[in-house]
């Protein structure tokens, strides 16, 4: 078996799948890269067991076979080379050897056919979307998502598929986003949960692409299909909470107001806060928003004024700025609005501008109480 390849469309090529491997593995052989040649066609694969992404490579060959390199051992010695040709030849030995304009490297190599198998999925349904469209579903949602291993739903993005939309949600029970395209639609409904591993791969890729991703999925599995890559997860089993049920729908206060105006104040003002809650106080009396927060163990306090654009009644209201600031930085417009109804009640915050026709962003932020 012989190849002849790039060394920087290689590096670029293995960076990317790279990204599954994990630190530490249970099975060696998922410290390599698979190496599956057929020909001028050489398909480079990555797994940890739930994710595995593979990426078709053009090489000169007209060899056959499948080897597993050293994930690692590989990285660092392409990332040293100049742009130049590398040729690889499997040698009698058990090793591979690489050839580059100034010397020759030999690494151990394992068997090919020890590397785990993508899962292939029984008739799945499909739905096809513009890469950062994708992407930017993603990233609108991601950050919301759930750190609790007992609570595994959570810990992933909610994809809910109709022929009107594709909603994207994700939560940790203090704060929730729901990002909905109207400009795409799948052929029939269908809901899954994915993972965040695999997400933060896919958002990395497609970021700014406007090549179509297609994306097959049944009870257990998503396959993600783009250039020539193939991402293929498993999905989180359970049934996603029902997160229409939490969002209020009659909030008659509602505040407009300046979004980096309003960030960098509750940024600023937080710095004051208590360690632990992180508690900040907005009140709200008719053009005047006040922002305060205070730790009473170190005698610390801070408190902003703001102008704003306010209906409703005068209200005082606590929040977790980490979890504001978090929600305020993930909106690119330049106005924001909060609606809240009472003081115990979830706010929700969206943009007022900076969307795209039939792009929807709806985000819930639940309040703390308020020790008056």
């Amino acid at each position: 078996m012989k190849f002849i390849v790039s060394s920087t469309y290689l590096l670029k090529q293995l960076q990317v799948l790279g990204g599954v491997i994990n630190s530490s593995n249970t099975l060696p052989i998922l410290d390599n890269f698979l190496f599956e040649l057929n020909q001028s066609n050489l398909t480079v694969s990555a797994s940890d067991l739930e994710t595995t992404m593979s990426s078709k490579v053009e090489v000169e060959s007209v060899s056959e076979g499948s080897i597993a390199l050293p994930a690692r051992l590989l990285l660092d010695t392409l990332k040293t080379f100049p742009e130049q040709p590398l040729t690889f030849v499997v040698e009698e030995n058990n090793t591979v050897e690489i050839s580059s304009n100034h010397g020759k490297y030999a690494l151990a190599y394992a068997d090919g056919s020890e590397f785990p198998k993508a899962v292939a999925l029984d008739n799945p349904s499909t739905t096809s979307l513009e890469g950062d469209i994708l992407a930017t579903a993603i990233s609108k949602t991601i950050f919301a998502a759930g750190n609790d291993d007992l609570r595994p739903v959570m810990s992933g993005v909610f994809f809910q598929f109709s022929q009107d939309n594709l909603t994207f949600v994700a939560t940790d029970a203090h704060k929730l986003v729901k990002y909905t395209r109207e400009d795409v639609s799948a052929d029939a409904v269908a809901e899954f949960i994915m993972p965040k591993k695999p997400l933060n791969l896919l958002k990395g890729i497609l970021a700014g692409s406007e090549e179509h991703v297609t994306i097959e999925y049944n009870d257990s599995n998503a396959k993600f299909t783009f250039n020539n890559s193939e991402l293929v997860c498993r999905l989180i089993d359970g049934k996603y909470p029902n997160y229409e049920a939490v969002i209020p729908k009659e909030n008659p206060n509602k505040l407009v107001i300046d979004r980096t105006q309003f960030l960098n104040s509750v940024r600023r003002v937080s710095i004051f806060s208590n360690k632990t809650t992180h508690q900040i106080r907005l009140k709200i009396a008719g053009a005047e928003l006040n922002i305060s927060a205070e730790d009473i163990d170190y005698s610390n306090k801070a408190e902003e004024r703001l102008s704003c654009d306010y209906q409703g009644d005068d209200m005082q209201i606590g929040f977790n700025s980490r979890f504001l600031t978090e929600m305020i930085n993930n909106l690119n417009a330049d106005n924001v609005q909060l609606e809240m109804s009472l003081p115990n009640r979830a706010g929700i915050l969206t943009p007022i501008d900076g969307l795209d026709d039939g792009e929807h962003v709806t985000m819930l932020v639940m309040p703390v109480m308020l020790n008056n």
